[in-house]
């Protein structure tokens, strides 16, 4: 059994918690503010530093001193998007590393959408990288609240769902939850009623002290102790701590917490007229600058070219001709060029297709040439790997039928695995396959390999060498 010294018992021997149950039942920890659930989430932190891999969600920015003594990695969210902060959380887990997302420097509707995305790309890991996470939420209140506050809906939702991911389907996924929050009455009950140990700290407020009461199954009247903990001072019961409830002091910890508490310091003596000269100093006043003349957004550019191109024919009629049809080399070229763009991949369909509007109108063809049928068919042909050539192929045109009966979002995934398979390649990578549905997040673009084998126009296959893909109905396989 490997487990850790939390403190001492009400006897003075050592209160150790197993750490092997604690990650297959998960902690609550509750307390007001002063209790001491900082210190006892530093002491479990510095305890199992060396014994798993620790990921620390901090709204308060408390234990980024964690990587001066045990080299964790500290995120500061505030440069990160949500997409960058999801492939973060599955990078973590693929490479094993401690982290300490840190949450200080930004407002409460980004901490509530950093945390969600980073703990949804934990969650989303592969399945060969769910070794097992030690998951700390400090304030998990702000991260899973009973009712919405100052924060959207969205956010509210992101962030619930994904502690109840956690908290409900986490231990599977060799994520293991400790969540700490100031008042149990303000933390949805989904996500508390998931823990399976418990630390109750000092609390006053009735309902908070039955309701821990009724977690440690002690008797109402035995519920006003808790007003009589000291700091540090915790009821502890759970399969990883006690069968019992039992009073632990939590022990000494090595790091502190760059914020500090309130320290007495004498006034020092300053009388009254000096303190108004001070206090009351005039400040100088600036004037406000005149505010900028508001002007109207330039006209689309598309407009632009359009009026240009009426005004040209009523200067100078031209002559009657046959209409010519777009040279189909020509519009491979422009589509092409909308591929190579910067971002493309994860642009939307409509802002690519303006963006070929725009390109044929400045060669001189009308804005209409390509409808947006053929032109996303045309995309995702050239993002598949194919040419224009290989594009007229009888094999290819059976596959572009195939791709035709899908929803549109995944079309473009499909084509990538029929030209590998019909290639004989290897099959795409997660980040390919990403690229080709148009998203940051790995695990949702694997998502769809399985959506695929449901609408039975692939089959799927994992070997110890790696992913094959079949093309049912036509026999391609990808090595």
């Amino acid at each position: 059994m490997t487990s850790i010294v939390l403190g001492q018992g009400r006897d003075g021997s050592d209160t150790c918690i197993d750490l092997p149950e604690l990650l297959a039942t998960r902690l609550l920890v509750q307390g007001n503010s002063g209790s001491g659930k900082s210190h006892l989430l530093r002491r479990l932190l510095e305890q199992t530093a060396t014994l798993v891999q620790q990921v620390m969600i901090d709204p308060e920015g408390d234990f980024v001193t964690l990587a001066d003594h045990y080299g964790h990695l500290v995120i500061d969210v505030e440069d990160q998007s949500e997409a960058s902060l999801r492939a973060a959380g599955e990078r973590v887990r693929a490479h094993r590393a401690s982290v300490v997302l840190n949450l200080e420097q930004v407002e409460a509707e980004m901490q509530l959408r950093a945390a969600g995305a980073f703990l949804n790309g934990m969650f989303d890991a592969p399945r060969a990288h769910w070794y097992p996470v030690l998951v700390v939420v400090d304030e998990a209140q702000l991260f899973a609240p009973v009712a919405g506050g100052d924060t959207s809906d969205e956010a509210r939702r992101l962030s619930l769902g994904a502690m109840t991911n956690l908290m409900c389907r986490g231990r599977k996924r060799g994520l293991a939850g400790v969540i700490a929050t100031q008042r149990l009455a303000k933390l949805a009950k989904n996500v508390a009623a998931e823990a399976s140990n418990f630390l109750m700290g000092r609390t006053f407020l009735d309902i908070d002290m039955a309701r821990a009461a009724d977690l440690l199954g002690m008797e109402r009247r035995a519920a006003e102790s808790f007003r009589d903990l000291a700091r540090g001072q915790f009821m502890a019961l759970g399969p990883a701590l006690s069968r019992r409830p039992k009073l632990v002091t939590i022990g000494p910890v090595t790091t502190a917490s760059h914020a500090t508490g309130p320290v007495l310091v004498p006034l020092e003596p300053v009388s009254a007229e000096d303190l108004r000269d001070i206090i009351l100093e005039p400040v100088q006043e600036f004037t406000p600058r005149p505010r900028r003349e508001t002007r109207p957004p330039p006209p689309d550019l598309l407009a632009q070219l359009d009026a240009y191109g009426a005004e040209r024919e009523a200067e100078e009629p031209a002559p009657v001709a046959a209409a010519v049809e777009a040279d189909p080399d020509q519009l491979w070229s422009l589509v092409a060029d909308v591929v190579a763009g910067e971002g493309s991949d994860y642009k939307p369909l409509a802002t690519l297709y303006q963006d070929f509007q725009l390109r044929a109108r400045i060669q001189g063809l009308s804005r209409n040439v390509l409808e947006l049928g053929p032109f996303h068919r045309m995309l995702a042909t050239i993002r598949a790997g194919l040419d224009r050539e290989r594009s007229e192929s009888e094999d290819w045109k059976q596959a572009q039928a195939i791709a035709a009966t899908l929803p549109e979002d995944v079309q473009g995934v499909f084509l990538l695995l029929a030209r590998t398979a019909l290639d004989g390649e290897a099959c795409p990578g997660d980040e390919a396959l990403a690229r080709a549905y148009g998203t940051h997040s790995l695990g949702r673009a694997r998502r769809q390999l399985n959506y695929l084998e449901e609408r039975e126009v692939i089959v799927l296959q994992d070997t110890p060498l790696g992913r094959r893909v079949a093309i049912v109905g036509r026999g391609w396989q990808t090595a």
